[in-house]
């Protein structure tokens, strides 16, 4: 299991799935360029003392990316997490080698990005709401996920 970030607007919310990441030990890959500056000073402060311990697997475009999905290096199936998603996500029946992909804050991903996902997933919510902030939908589609899969970390043993 993994998570991807598409071009994200906003530090705190990369700081908020890196630490995500780290606690229930999942890779984030990022796919660049961001909507702020990623050095390893914001970084860092945008993940707290949890940025170093993230296993972050930085990609400079979205060719990039594919490449490394290409060649095996982020196996499996590329799962979108959108509000335009056919299937809501607890609907959804999850693989243990899945990646969960989140859009742009402020603009989702482009056509091509939702084409080249296995499946657009949504988070099912109340009429005449646009959508939920990145990080706390990644953190719903992501325990579940590990529900699925039974990837939770086991706290007797971390």
């Amino acid at each position: 299991m993994r998570l991807a970030l598409y071009q994200p607007d906003i530090p705190q919310n990369t700081g908020t799935i890196l630490r995500l990441g780290v606690c229930l030990g999942i890779p984030i890959d990022i796919i660049e360029p961001c909507g702020f500056l990623l050095d390893d000073k914001r970084l860092r402060r945008a993940g707290l003392d949890y940025a170093a311990q993230a296993a972050i697997t930085r990609h400079r475009s979205w060719s990039a990316y594919g490449e490394a999905r290409r060649s095996g290096d982020t196996p499996g199936r590329l799962l979108l997490l959108t509000t335009t998603g056919p299937v809501d996500y607890p609907d959804f029946a999850f693989a243990a080698s899945d990646t969960l992909l989140v859009g742009r804050e402020s603009a989702g991903v482009p056509d091509e990005v939702h084409a080249a996902a296995d499946a657009r997933l949504a988070v099912p919510m109340c009429p005449g709401l646009r959508s939920l902030n990145v990080a706390l939908a990644a953190a719903m589609v992501l325990g579940e996920a590990l529900r699925q899969t039974q990837q939770f970390p086991n706290s007797e043993t971390t």
